[in-house]
């Protein structure tokens, strides 16, 4: 018969937290499993956490707009499929 019990391993010592159900002895295989780090709770931003003289404007978030980066784009070119693509220097 085959069952599965789960248990703790410390220092080298494995310490069963049931005892196996109709089993006095037999043979064992042990998988250990890591712990899982916590993680820490979600820091969030609040309104007026980090004070100024104003207020952020639709200007002001506009200067931070991603557009890209034309010059290193151009170094990234991913071929498509059956074509070759070459760049000269």
């Amino acid at each position: 018969m085959t069952t599965i019990v789960e248990g703790v391993y410390k220092q080298g010592t494995i310490e069963l937290l049931k005892k196996p159900q109709g089993l006095q002895e037999g043979r064992v295989r042990v998988i250990v499993i890591a712990n899982e780090q916590s993680k820490p709770p979600p820091c969030y931003l609040t309104f007026g956490k980090y004070r100024t003289e104003r207020l952020s404007t639709l200007e002001d978030f506009k200067d931070a707009e991603w557009h890209g980066e034309g010059e290193l784009e151009d170094q990234h070119v991913r071929p498509r499929p059956g074509r070759l693509v070459s760049k000269s220097p």
